[in-house]
């Protein structure tokens, strides 16, 4: 871990999946090994592989993790709804990149649906390749402020319905329900990320 006092500028957050997720901490070892200037980063990899560069954790409560996205000034996650829920709990806006199921990062499409949604509402910065991440984790770190706002307090009774209406109006009507299924399920257990006071609620790590 960074020694103590030194604020971490980067934190990342593979969640505790247990499908590897290594495409991403290439990301980050690429990014760290081709930037001129140092940075400091930590990556909370679960089941995925250690970073090279960059300080590797490989699990810890989620109160510490949570606590370390209140010091850093960019949050990185996977695209799964209890990541960015968290990462929006604590009042960060994160880069987040969705496993994909067909490189057996995870079982199904939810996570690229789920980010897809709270990019285009701005509760998040969705990322799809390298290119992009890196172009919207060297923005992020040119103006922390863009991707620092208030936290999100969880609002049940507010607007309960209108994040169903919005995955099952359009994303999946060619799913033949797996996907539909998990979201839901998701969901019901995580909160409403649209049923709060300006934004989404809290979750864990799916």
């Amino acid at each position: 871990m960074n020694a103590p006092g030194q604020m971490p500028k980067v934190v990342v957050s593979l969640g505790t999946d247990h499908h590897r997720f290594n495409r991403l901490v290439d990301w980050i070892d690429q990014w760290m090994e081709q930037r001129q200037t140092p940075v400091d980063c930590v990556v909370q990899h679960g089941f995925s592989r250690a970073p090279r560069y960059a300080t590797a954790v490989e699990r810890m409560p989620r109160h510490e993790l949570l606590e370390l996205y209140r010091q850093s000034e960019i949050v990185v996650v996977q695209g799964g709804p209890g990541s960015i829920l968290d990462a929006r709990e604590v009042g960060r806006v994160p880069i987040a990149v969705p496993r994909r199921p067909e490189l057996d990062e995870v079982v199904d499409g939810h996570q690229i649906i789920f980010t897809d949604i709270m990019s285009k509402q701005g509760d998040a910065i969705m990322a799809e390749d390298y290119a992009g991440f890196v172009l919207k984790l060297e923005a992020a770190i040119a103006q922390p402020a863009t991707v620092t706002t208030a936290p999100r307090v969880a609002r049940p009774d507010i607007a309960t319905y209108k994040l169903e209406e919005a995955i099952f109006s359009g994303f999946l009507q060619s799913d033949k329900g797996r996907t539909r299924r998990r979201l839901k399920q998701l969901i019901g257990a995580k909160g409403n990320p649209l049923a709060a006071s300006g934004g989404p609620g809290h979750g864990g790590n799916p």
